[in-house]
């Protein structure tokens, strides 16, 4: 039953029996002025309880559940409470936005690929999402209002968050000691700061690579033109005979070689690392490719190795003729190099199970120890300088190699161990290899384990 229209009509008959019972009690005194004061006392005590039992309900509603309501009240009292729930229910609403925007912001901060750290005024830890805690060695949720300082004992990054000069930003080394980091402090709010951190390694690893590769290329071309310039000196200046110019033109020849297939080979690269991958609507015969191959791997051989190729190979690869050749013929070439007289080098072709297909580059000359294996692939890289040089490479083969591969959609793996030979392994992608006329590879179909050696 609505109690609206009955609160008013209650505090108005309870008013006015104060005042009838005030008024009786002024005229059992005796006196007019006494039946008036006695009167009007009764009413203001009754108000006043009245407002005291308002006031108390108001009192408990603010400190109680905000699912409480306050419900009706008359006069004055009405109007407080409507406004005081009207703005309650403001505020909250306005906090619930806040706290949602709050959590979308740091769900976005949590998905920055940069580690994002917030500390209060006495550098403890606020908040920090899940990359600053890997770049630090943080956990999220234990590490909260711990001292910065106290959990990360990298000695820069303590330094440069204690000295207040954050301009520019500080590299430490990350948790990996071949790792590095790049930390940048901010300040916000009142005297709060925020850490910026950004891993480095690769950047770092990339740049020191452009710097070893100029230098490289400069000390590759200087050393044939140092030559090619003292022979020129030495004809202008001496006479010679006959046999001896021979012998000048010859070396001289040999320099200005080495520095064409330098050339040529950089120019390779350019090309690889600038141009889209090959469309699979360019077939080629392997078995006509692996011929070709042969023949120069034999003639550079002159005999002085066992080379065995597939007799056949029934098989079709897409994509640029010259770069597979040049990615094959670059490992067999290295092969033949580096495999002394009288080794065995093998070329031969296998099917996986799951469709692709490897085309394998063996032979059993000095070998690679393993911690070279990984910077093969990197340009100008010798496991011994004065040897390649010897052979003639340029250590940009198996670079031209790798790239050749990415850009078909396959690797390139290596094998080796010293004294035991090596293993070069193209990995060509199933759609990028087809039989001739449907039949069947005439290489074998083995397990992808059936490969090791």
């Amino acid at each position: 039953m609505n109690s609206t229209w009955l609160r008013p009509l209650l505090a108005w008959a309870a008013c006015a029996t104060g005042a009838g019972a005030g008024y009786g009690l002024g005229a059992w005194l005796g006196h007019p002025l006494w039946m008036a004061a006695a009167g009007a006392s009764a009413v203001v005590i009754l108000l006043g309880a009245y407002d005291v039992a308002h006031a108390y309900r108001f009192l408990r509603w603010l400190r109680g559940p905000r699912a409480l309501e306050l419900g009706d009240a008359t006069g004055l009292w009405s109007e407080v409470f409507f406004r005081a729930e009207r703005t309650l229910k403001s505020l909250e609403h306005e906090l619930l936005q806040e706290r949602e925007q709050r959590s979308q912001f740091l769900s976005a901060i949590e998905a920055s690929p940069n580690g994002v750290l917030l500390l209060d005024e006495s550098d403890q830890i606020e908040w920090c999402n899940r990359v600053s805690a890997e770049h630090f060695g943080l956990d999220v949720q234990r590490d909260i209002l711990q001292r910065i300082t106290n959990l990360v004992r990298m000695p820069a990054f303590v330094a440069y968050l204690q000295g207040g000069s954050w301009s520019e930003p500080v590299v430490v080394e990350g948790r990996d000691p071949a790792s590095a980091l790049s930390v940048l402090v901010r300040r916000y709010g009142q005297g709060r700061k925020i850490v910026l951190s950004m891993d480095i390694t690769e950047r770092q690893r990339g740049e020191a690579m452009r710097r070893d590769f100029v230098a490289n290329v400069s000390h590759e071309i200087r050393t044939p033109l140092t030559v090619l310039a003292g022979f020129i000196e030495t004809m202008e200046n001496l006479p010679l005979t006959e046999t001896e110019r021979q012998r000048v033109l010859l070396l001289m020849r040999q320099q200005t070689d080495r520095m064409h297939v330098l050339v040529a080979d950089l120019l390779t690269l350019a090309q690889l690392e600038g141009s889209p991958r090959p469309s699979l609507d360019q077939w080629h015969r392997l078995a006509a490719l692996l011929q070709r191959i042969e023949a120069d791997g034999c003639t550079l051989s002159a005999g002085r190795h066992t080379l065995v190729f597939p007799v056949d190979v029934p098989v079709e690869v897409a994509g640029v003729e010259a770069e597979i050749l040049s990615a094959v013929g670059n490992l067999v070439n290295n092969a033949v190099r580096y495999t002394p007289t009288g080794g065995r080098i093998e070329v031969s072709w296998v099917v996986r199970n799951g469709g692709d297909a490897l085309l394998e580059v063996r032979d059993n000359g000095i070998g690679i120890a393993r911690e070279h294996l990984p910077r093969l692939t990197e340009r100008f890289y010798r496991v011994d300088g004065s040897r390649s040089r010897e052979t003639g490479g340029t250590g940009l083969g198996l670079a031209i190699v790798k790239h050749v591969m990415q850009r078909h959609g396959g690797e390139l793996e290596v094998e080796s161990e010293p004294g035991r030979g090596s293993c070069f392994r193209l990995v060509f992608p199933s759609a990028r290899v087809r039989p001739v006329g449907g039949l069947n590879p005439a290489a074998s179909v083995v397990d992808d384990t059936a490969t090791a050696p």
